[in-house]
């Protein structure tokens, strides 16, 4: 999984008509959900109807399935369910990660069924969801359990519930725990974090600024919950046009200063290595 997850849609897996729209939609990837989004008198159902949306929806990329928890009645026929489509799955999330065991046990049963699809073993991603105060604290070692761990996923109301807090546009609540995840998904060498959903869909503004201040956490991207959500996080994970053009000058500024191993800009600013990896990352180039 290489491509940028700015806006992750997730859509129930008992509703096949929306599993069919989501993945004609602009989002960077869709989560067909067999978790949250269904009752437990549904689960059943959605898993059959899940299979068989996915099955018969046009091939996109960035295709993801959420299982049920691996310590639940569910998990094991969910995984079974994820075997049938798995050419056509780039990962499967795993809620309420709380042990590395987990990861690697996820990570064995998509190993046989690779083997028996004849696909290449490793080529299915796991994407652990962060969403309880164990999990959180044991964030760093989830992150490291498995070379299949593309990400983690920051299961915002989960946890708020949780924690007995209502999540906000600001995020002061749940700071500390935002914080936890980015600071694990580096450590571990991994792309930043997915952050949770916002959940007023109506409210653009509130999804625009906490999407802003989500990124300036060194998150990735979101999850959205409805089409109408994808463009505006796509464009609060995106970096500007000033920002472009800043980076772009930083390293025009680099190739001027010949041999110096740090400089100053024109407008004072000292820029030395880090500054320039992050320049050339935003450029999507690398630094020599």
């Amino acid at each position: 999984m290489t491509s940028a997850l700015r806006a992750v849609l997730f859509v129930p897996g008992d509703r096949p008509d929306r599993i069919a729209k989501a993945c004609a939609s602009h989002a960077d990837a869709v989560a067909v959900d067999l978790e949250d989004a269904v009752t437990e008198q549904a689960k059943e159902r959605a898993r059959i109807s899940a299979v068989a949306a996915i099955g018969s929806a046009p091939p996109r990329a960035g295709l993801l399935l959420r299982v049920n928890p691996s310590d639940g009645p569910w998990f094991t026929a969910d995984v079974a369910a994820a075997a049938e489509v798995l050419p056509r799955l780039v990962g499967v999330l795993l809620p309420k990660a709380e042990d590395p065991d987990e990861v690697r046990r996820l990570g064995d049963l998509l190993a046989a069924a690779e083997r028996s699809a004849g696909l290449p073993v490793g080529r299915t991603a796991v994407l652990p969801i962060v969403e309880t105060p164990r999990g959180v604290l044991a964030a760093p070692a989830v992150a490291a359990a498995s070379d299949r761990v593309a990400t983690l996923l920051f299961g915002t109301l989960d946890l708020a519930a949780c924690l007995g807090v209502t999540p906000t546009v600001e995020g002061r609540e749940l700071l500390h725990a935002r914080s936890q995840v980015v600071l694990a998904t580096a450590a571990a060498g991994l792309p930043g974090p997915i952050d949770g959903p916002h959940a007023a869909l109506d409210d653009v503004d509130g999804l625009v600024r906490s999407s802003a201040a989500a990124r300036d956490l060194g998150f990735r991207g979101r999850v959205v919950l409805h089409p109408r959500q994808i463009e505006p996080v796509q464009a609060a994970f995106s970096p500007s046009e000033a920002e472009l053009d800043r980076a772009r000058a930083i390293l025009a500024a680099r190739e001027a200063a010949g041999d110096a191993g740090a400089f100053r800009l024109a407008d004072g600013t000292f820029v030395d290595r880090p500054v320039l990896l992050r320049a050339a990352a935003l450029l999507g180039e690398s630094l020599s």
